[in-house]
């Protein structure tokens, strides 16, 4: 009896352990289908056709469509964490360097996504933006951890650049990578190091 008791106990989180498992292989799905078409051209039944369920085992996982969109936006920005966040050896200006061509690694393999998110339609809506502001914010603190002068021109010299980094990457993408990616990387570490410099009194 104790041991069937025991399994009774294990069973639901067994089952929403597969639950979970089959939420992130949607959401990896809906990070491969949006880094390659845009938000209004993809259909819930596109999703679920491409996912191998139906529309309405779908709609048990996410409600809407915009849920789904969420989600994928939600585990965009975690993947932009981690691949921002790796430990480098050498000095802060290799370390920079290093982070930027990361992020840029980022903007490059998931640029329709990094695109509407930044400019338009869904990318608007009010959970959305929310999952940008946190990103940014822990983009930011990442950021003063390396800065010997910590104070609030400093931090907000740093979001400041951060809206610089968004609007010129966005530039480059717009220009089909005109101008060499060496050359921006170059561009960002060094007006990044000036806004730091001018707010700190330097």
């Amino acid at each position: 009896m104790p041991a069937r008791r025991a399994a009774a106990r294990r069973e639901p989180v067994r089952a929403r352990l597969d639950v979970d498992e089959r939420r992130r292989q949607l959401v990896a799905l809906g990070l491969e289908i949006f880094a390659a078409r845009a938000y209004d051209d993809v259909s819930i039944e596109e999703l679920a056709t491409a996912a191998g369920i139906s529309k309405g085992l779908l709609y048990h996982y996410f409600p809407t469509k915009k849920d789904f969109y969420v989600a994928t936006v939600r585990a965009s920005a975690q993947q932009l964490l981690e691949r921002t966040s790796k430990a480098i050896e050498g000095d802060p200006l290799t370390r920079l360097h290093a982070g930027l061509d990361e992020y840029l690694d980022y903007v490059e393999a998931y640029e329709r996504p990094y695109t509407s998110l930044l400019r338009s339609g869904v990318g608007s809506d009010v959970a959305v933006a929310k999952i940008v502001d946190e990103t940014r914010d822990r983009l930011c603190a990442r950021l003063v951890e390396g800065i010997p002068s910590d104070t609030p021109l400093v931090r907000l010299a740093l979001r400041g650049w951060l809206g610089f980094v968004e609007a010129t990457t966005l530039e480059w993408l717009d220009g089909k990578r005109k101008i060499k990616r060496a050359a921006l990387r170059e561009l960002l570490a060094q007006v990044l190091l000036r806004a730091v410099e001018a707010a700190a009194g330097k």
